[in-house]
Parts: structure tokens; C-alpha cells; sequence
């Protein structure tokens, strides 16, 4: 694989930290100068925003500029669905505002399975962590610029892993779920190509819900966050359930507040958005928690 740049202009919805930032990935990481370096399937790339130009450079395993397209969303009109959402209430408007450079990334599913099991009760720092040592051991060293990346390891390469070796990476009561996820997968238990190709959200959810470790919130994630891409879904955890009970359901004691009902709310209001939207909410929720 040999090194390619792409240069973006005049790109809207593009703000490096609202994308990276922003709960979905774990594989970005900032860089001194401010760019972020991350490792996608089988591609290392930096990101850096020069004005109103996005430069991209590192080794692809494709033509980058197909690769950038399909990764960072660039076909789906952010612009439009900002102005839609924003023009719903003064709460959305102002956390569209806030996130204003968010785009979902179509991430690998096999990728986001893993990585949002590792992700239930645990911080950033130490999903990135875990992440980091299982692709280390069982991944594929790809070196560019003197630096060593690993891609995320694939199911073929977890398959003889055991519980053991995987709790020495860290993982602790996840280890037991990781390795069973894997098994039901080889298995063909859960197929994923059928998974990718069904059009039938509540199908797709209802298969993800039957692998080790993927609840409610962390299949909505994977629904979101992969190549599934269902925007309907909204993922609901601690920030989510508080911002929508500050907002609109308005409990005093917000773990009163049910998880469907949240969701009844979320479909009225944002329909087929709701996952942009939930997006939007949480970022500005967690990040900026003296607006909401």
C-alpha cells in the first residue's frame, strides 16, 4: 500500500473534534498540531483542517477519495438535516449549533460489535485502551511514517483466543461476553453479511440483542454507528436520559423516567432523525453541561 492525500474544499459539517469527539469512534486520536490520526479497517489516516480546506494523508488499502466518501458520510446533506432538526425546538436548535460539525462515520460492524461491548460501564480512555492491546496482539501491524498502527482484528483472527487471554488484556466481565459474541459468529449463529443487507431495523436489533453483551443502548449504538446506518434509532445512557428529562419530560428524579417513554418522545419529535438527533443532544449535554 503506498501513501495517498486528498484534499477536501469547502466542506460543510466537518469539524474534527465534533466528529471524533463525539462518543462514536474510539480509534482517533488528537495529534500536537491539532489534526487526528486513526486506524480504519485497513487504513491509517490523518485528518487536519487548514481553513477551509481538510487534508487527509496515509496509506489506503483503496482509492482514498472512494475510501474518504463512504467513511466520514460525505454524501448525506448534513446542512439540510441541521436546518430540519434545528427548526423543531430552541433545545435542538441550540445543540445542532453546538455539535455543528458532527457526521456519523460508517464504521466496520464487526468493529463496532466488539468495540461497543468492550464500551458498556466503561470510561473512553480504557475502551481505547482495551482496544488498542487487542488489536496490538491480534491485528495486522501496518507501519506508516515510522509509526506502527494494527488494524482491528478480525473474527478469523479471535476464533482460538480464550476467555483467559482475553481477561489479561483487561477486559474484565467482558471477556466472557467477547468470547461468546465470537463463537455465535463463527458459528453462524448471527450472520453478518444478511445482517448488513436487511432492510428491517427492528429485525437487525432484535438479532444484535441476541449476541453476549449487546443490550438495549449498545446495539443502538452499533445500529447508528456502523455501516447499518439506521438513523431512526436513539441509543439512550446516563447523558441522553438526563438531557431529555431536563428538556422535556422534566422529572424531578430523573431515573423515573422510562426508557420508552424517552423514546416515544424521540420518535414523535425527530422521526427518522432521531439518531442525528440524540447525537446532537448528548455532545452538547456532555460537553458543555452548564447549557443544558
Amino acid at each position: 500500500m503506498k501513501e495517498q492525500k486528498l484534499i477536501l474544499q469547502n466542506i460543510n459539517s466537518f469539524v474534527l473534534k465534533d466528529i471524533f469527539e463525539c462518543g462514536q469512534c474510539f480509534r482517533w486520536n488528537l495529534q500536537k498540531d491539532g489534526s487526528y490520526t486513526g486506524i480504519f479497517r485497513k487504513n491509517v489516516l490523518n485528518v487536519k483542517k487548514e481553513g477551509e480546506k481538510i487534508i487527509l494523508q496515509g496509506i489506503c488499502e483503496k482509492n482514498i477519495k472512494e475510501i474518504v466518501e463512504e467513511y466520514f458520510d460525505l454524501k448525506r446533506d448534513y446542512e439540510t438535516i441541521k436546518k430540519t432538526l434545528s427548526q423543531i425546538d430552541q433545545n435542538m436548535k441550540v445543540s445542532v449549533q453546538y455539535g455543528e460539525g458532527i457526521r456519523l462515520l460508517n464504521q466496520d460492524l464487526w468493529e463496532t460489535i466488539l468495540s461497543f461491548i468492550i464500551s458498556a460501564n466503561n470510561n473512553i480512555p480504557r475502551i481505547k485502551g482495551i482496544i488498542e492491546r487487542l488489536s496490538k496482539k491480534y491485528g495486522e501491524k501496518i507501519t506508516w511514517q515510522e509509526e506502527d498502527y494494527y488494524t482491528f482484528p478480525t473474527v478469523e483472527q479471535l476464533k482460538n483466543v480464550t476467555v483467559e487471554e482475553f481477561r489479561e488484556l483487561g477486559l474484565g466481565f467482558r471477556d466472557k461476553r467477547i468470547y461468546e459474541t465470537i463463537h455465535m459468529i463463527v458459528n453462524n449463529q448471527v450472520n453478518l453479511e444478511k445482517m448488513q443487507k436487511n432492510p428491517n431495523t427492528f429485525e437487525v436489533r432484535e438479532q444484535l440483542l441476541t449476541l453476549s453483551g449487546v443490550g438495549p443502548k449498545v446495539a443502538d449504538c452499533i445500529l447508528l454507528f456502523s455501516t447499518l446506518k439506521r438513523l431512526e434509532v436513539f441509543p439512550i445512557d446516563v447523558w441522553v436520559r438526563r438531557v431529555m428529562n431536563e428538556l422535556y419530560t422534566k422529572q424531578q428524579d430523573e431515573s423515573k423516567v422510562s426508557k420508552k417513554e424517552i423514546e416515544q418522545i424521540a420518535k414523535e419529535k425527530f422521526g427518522n432523525l432521531a439518531g442525528l438527533a440524540q447525537q446532537y443532544l448528548f455532545y452538547w449535554k456532555r460537553e458543555n453541561k452548564s447549557e443544558a
